[in-house]
């Protein structure tokens, strides 16, 4: 099957390694950076407008969103697996039930997470010990988020589906759109009908399903080409399966990152607001800094997907080698600039000179290893595309969720000091690193 808009884009089979890889890239990192802009712009406004504690209180929300979250963002990631290979190997039939399938599940999963969040959000609070200075505005902010659950669930699972089918440019402009949609609202609900911090949240979710409508609606159109009907939605058994054994691993490795996450955010919680607010301001501009490792760690993921799918060995050993040495590159350039601009960088969030201090602090435990996150990240996302995601599971699994909580739990017992917290980030980062490379080389350099 050959891709529909082949006349205007590289190919993942049929072009260049290194054209399809950036220029797939490119528009995904285009997209990631309105994507981060969404949390972002709600920490720019709350920390300026509304204070410490409210900042504070956003930043806090932030690893338990995702905690929440990305447990059915997993299932996405298996799902695209197979819309890449499906794609790749010309299965219109196999393609078609994936699509009606994985759009069923998003449904059910926003459904689902909408009761959870509701639910679980104080008592997951209370465990994170969220000051109570701050615990007010984080509940505001919980529920009304989790609330427009179904929004922003959506948005993932068609933007996931678009994406490895090689289209990432159309998702790209619905997120442009909806991140300046995020943007005004954000200024219009805090700084001039000064509803407070829970409609930060309100205006993410408004935003975000106005993308999900758009991007739902391209599918909607695209009935020949993706072999999406809106009459023929619902889950077939056999590709639920083939979705989960894809998709579980992944769901699963999401949480744990996003549980040792909020464990380390509760190691933070037991210092002062400023320091809350410093690591949190951090934490935005690392997601940022990320941004083009994450996008091409995607497009590798699809480019060996549909590769593997169409049995191109050859194309899956170069594509991931420029892949990695592309990551670290980048990798090293950016933390050398965020190791020199901290300070001001934090400062856009807050001119408090302790939440300064303390985002600068996170910076310079974090920026000078960069490289060790890019290449993880990087060969993390290639076993996914080659269909090894229990072993990316059990690599992240057990380097950034047990070994980093027991640092933390064991030096935090010994020395209430923060740089206990922050320092477990690069051990993490290093040992997953040794272990990533040798399972590249074993499961794709060696075979492939």
């Amino acid at each position: 099957m050959g891709n529909p808009d082949s006349n205007t884009k590289p190919s993942m089979l049929t072009d260049s390694v290194w054209k399809s890889l950036v220029f797939f890239a490119v528009p995904l990192l285009l997209g990631s950076i309105f994507q981060q802009l969404y949390n972002t712009a709600d920490s720019l406004v709350v920390g300026n407008f509304l204070g410490d504690s409210a900042l504070a209180a956003v930043s806090s929300a932030a690893n338990l969103i995702n905690l929440l979250v990305d447990m059915f963002i997993g299932l996405f990631t298996g799902a695209g697996i197979l819309v890449a290979n499906y794609y790749g190997s010309g299965r219109k039939d196999k393609l078609s039930h994936a699509v009606q399938t994985t759009i069923t599940i998003g449904f059910a999963a926003g459904i689902l997470l909408t009761v959870i969040g509701n639910v679980l959000t104080p008592v997951l609070l209370r465990w994170m010990n969220t000051p109570e200075d701050v615990m007010a505005n984080s509940l505001a902010y919980f529920r009304v988020y989790f609330s427009g659950s179904l929004a922003f669930i959506m948005y993932n699972c068609c933007t996931g589906i678009l994406q490895n089918l090689g289209d990432s440019v159309r998702p790209l402009k619905y997120l442009i759109l909806a991140s300046a949609t995020n943007i005004i609202l954000d200024i219009l609900f805090v700084a001039v009908f000064h509803l407070g911090v829970g409609s930060t949240a309100l205006a993410t979710i408004l935003s975000q399903g106005l993308s999900a409508v758009l991007c739902f609606v391209r599918l909607y159109r695209s009935q020949e080409i993706y072999g999406f009907d809106l009459n023929r939605i619902y889950p077939r058994k056999d590709t639920i399966s083939e979705i989960l054994h894809f998709g579980v691993p992944s769901s699963f490795q999401n949480c744990m990152i996003a549980l040792s996450n909020v464990v380390v955010q509760s190691g933070i919680n037991l210092f002062e607001t400023q320091a809350i607010a410093g690591c949190g301001a951090w934490s935005k501009l690392e997601g940022f800094a990320l941004l083009p490792i994450l996008s091409f760690t995607m497009a590798l993921s699809t480019f060996v997907g549909q590769n593997k799918g169409a049995g191109n060995q050859e194309r899956i050993r170069k594509g991931t080698k420029f892949g990695i040495v592309c990551c670290a590159a980048m990798s090293i350039i950016i933390g050398i600039v965020l190791y020199m601009c901290a300070p001001l960088l934090v400062a856009l969030f807050n001119r408090n000179t302790e939440v300064i201090a303390y985002g600068t602090l996170k910076a310079r435990f974090s920026a000078p290893f960069f490289v060790l996150l890019g290449v993880s990240n990087c060969i993390g996302g290639i076993l996914r595309g080659i269909g090894k995601t229990k072993t990316s599971m059990f690599i992240y699994l057990g380097c950034w969720c047990l070994v980093r909580i027991a640092l933390i739990h064991v030096g935090l017992a010994f020395m209430k000091d923060i740089r206990i917290v922050l320092i477990a980030y690069p051990v993490t980062w290093l040992l997953s690193t040794v272990i990533f490379l040798w399972r590249y080389k074993r499961d794709v350099w060696a075979v492939t």
